[in-house]
């Protein structure tokens, strides 16, 4: 009886100081062993959280990782620095000007300007659709840069494609667009033809059906043209074309290239040309 009582004791004592009674493991299971049990001995669960869904995962956008650059031809400014634009270059087959001026429609309205308001859509659709785009020029009223610069931004830039904007300064009674694609000529843009190829065929089935601007009557074959003299081209290391996107001596095509809609359309034409070639 004495024995008991002592013990009773100290479960009294231990039930007033858990520290009195060991470690706080014990105490960790103390509190554990209070818990309400159910009728089979299991102690009660705790009570869950509220159900909630897990959060959305954002949707990847197409173009994301893909690099593009746009080259908008020439610069509104070039005319005022015939001393910089004249200087010859080293294109690899030829020696050539740094730029020219580009042309313009009888009226006035610049090549320099149209490309790069068409480079400022381009770059809008493609940026939202997650591309990386890096234009050749900052603005339109400077000068240049050398078309051995604008091959080299693309290059630096590791670019998965790359497009140069241009419009043609053909006969007035010439009309239509066309893709320039590179040649083998020996240099850095031979690994690059094949995928260049089949870059500016998408391109141009993409033009063609979002424009409805015929194919050239002038140049190439189904609006497909193949040059090695052009810088821009040849000093390329990453798949690279241009477009002649109308001809502005044409008063046809002049009078849609003149047109913001009909410039809209192009930037997307594009874009979506680039799409089809980044993801497919």
């Amino acid at each position: 009886m004495i024995s008991r009582a002592f013990a009773a004791a100290g479960l009294a004592l231990c039930g007033l100081s858990a520290a009195a009674c060991g470690s706080a493991a014990g105490s960790t299971e103390a509190a554990v062993a209070t818990r309400p049990r159910t009728a089979e001995g299991a102690a009660t669960p705790a009570a869950a959280a509220p159900h909630s869904r897990p959060a959305a995962k954002p949707a990847e956008k197409p173009l994301a990782g893909k690099v593009v650059v746009i080259d908008p031809g020439h610069n509104s400014g070039n005319y005022r620095h015939p001393e910089i634009v004249n200087k010859k270059v080293n294109v690899l087959t030829q020696w050539k000007a740094c730029d020219t001026t580009g042309t313009a429609t009888n009226d006035g309205y610049a090549e320099a300007a149209f490309t790069w308001d068409v480079a400022q859509r381009m770059a809008k659709a493609l940026r939202a659709e997650g591309a990386t785009v890096k234009l050749t020029r900052g603005g339109d009223s400077g000068v240049g840069p050398c078309i051995t610069e604008r091959a080299a931004i693309g290059n630096k830039a590791h670019a998965d494609a790359a497009v140069s904007i241009h419009a043609d300064g053909a006969a007035a009674g010439a009309r239509g667009f066309h893709v320039i694609m590179p040649k083998k000529i020996g240099g850095p843009v031979d690994p690059v033809v094949g995928d260049s190829k089949r870059l500016g065929r998408i391109l141009r089935d993409a033009y063609h059906e979002g424009t409805g601007m015929p194919y050239s009557t002038y140049i190439g074959r189904q609006a497909l043209d193949y040059r090695s003299d052009l810088g821009g081209l040849n000093l390329s290391t990453v798949p690279k074309v241009f477009i002649e996107t109308g001809n502005m001596r044409n008063a046809t095509d002049a009078a849609k290239i003149k047109s913001s809609a009909f410039r809209q359309r192009v930037a997307t034409s594009l874009a979506d040309g680039l799409r089809e070639y980044l993801t497919g």
